[in-house]
């Protein structure tokens, strides 16, 4: 009874801070923001000494000036997608559309066409929070997105009604092969962010990624193969502070058709390549490299041999 209503009082807190952010205009929140990102940085120093490992341990090529200037870029990318988060739960359509844009929609009406169900896959750049607000506006599919529930079951229930004011359903990661059953014969795009850490290190497929070896989610390929489902690419561009553009690509057509490892390969190289071109724009607060691959294993091998390039999955670069 006591820990319930300790959690209702922090519930009560956090819905006057989303109140206070939610009457703030946009050009006024992102000084809030700057001033955020500063004390994270500078004051706090959040995970500080894990971007400035992770940048150094990849093979990106910085000088001491240009990685200052991106863990500062880094750190301001961080703060403005947790303002932006919690400005979400005030948005209205026409601002979700206008500030979340998906350039090209057209690309999955052949597939809904069909009844096809598709799985979308992303990384952690620029604001990821908003596609499950912007995807149910801007298709003809059911979202379903999966996360992590909250240990305030108070937010966590607000969190899961203002993600469906717009027609997304959000489901527990534990729960997900359970939602896929549940969501055959009705077409859905299900929402995986795959580039966090694997918590079963066992199922994790391992690939070369900014010149590490990565261990990436078993999830999404695991999916797709079962259920045939389509895999598609989506491109998270910010224009600028509170502007992003969202380009999907088809990443595999038929996942059948993959050899193993084959979706997770794609999948990584086209993060890679978006990453390379926006530093700032990734998530590097994460410790996305803790764990080593098991040297005995010869998929792994495999899966870490750049110049292995298997080409049975239709997919498109």
């Amino acid at each position: 009874m006591i820990k319930k209503s300790i959690q209702f009082i922090n519930y009560l807190f956090f819905l006057l801070f989303v109140g206070i952010i939610a009457i703030i205009p946009f050009r006024i929140l992102y000084f809030v923001a700057d001033f955020l990102a500063w004390l994270l940085r500078r004051v706090v120093k959040y995970r500080l000494a894990v971007v400035e490992d992770n940048l150094s341990q990849s093979d990106l090529t910085l000088t001491p000036n240009e990685k200052d200037k991106i863990i500062r870029e880094i750190y301001r990318n961080l703060a403005d997608v947790l303002m932006e988060g919690i400005k979400s739960f005030s948005m209205r359509r026409a601002s979700i559309i206008k500030r979340h844009k998906v350039l090209n929609p057209e690309l999955v009406n052949p597939y809904h066409a069909r009844g096809d169900s598709l799985i979308l896959v992303t990384g952690h750049i620029g604001n990821w929070e908003w596609g499950s607000l912007s995807a149910g506006i801007q298709t003809p599919y059911h979202i379903l997105g999966f996360y992590k529930p909250l240990r305030n079951k108070f937010i966590d229930r607000f969190l899961r009604y203002s993600r469906s004011k717009f027609g997304t359903l959000l489901a527990p990661i534990r729960q997900t092969s359970l939602s896929f059953e549940k969501q055959k014969g009705t077409p859905t795009v299900f929402l995986m962010a795959a580039d966090q850490n694997p918590s079963r290190v066992s199922r994790a497929i391992w690939q070369n990624f900014l010149g590490r070896p990565t261990a990436f989610l078993h999830g999404p390929e695991k999916h797709a193969v079962k259920n045939n489902y389509p895999v598609i690419f989506a491109e998270i561009n910010r224009v600028k502070r509170g502007m992003y553009e969202l380009t999907l690509s088809v990443l595999v057509e038929n996942p059948m058709e993959c050899v193993p490892g084959e979706i997770t390969s794609l999948y990584a190289a086209k993060l890679e390549k978006y990453i390379r071109q926006n530093p700032s724009s990734w998530l590097w607060t994460h410790k996305r490299w803790k764990h080593k691959p098991p040297k005995e294993s010869i998929s792994v091998k495999r899966s870490l041999d750049t110049s292995y390039r298997p080409n049975l999955c239709r997919s498109f670069q």
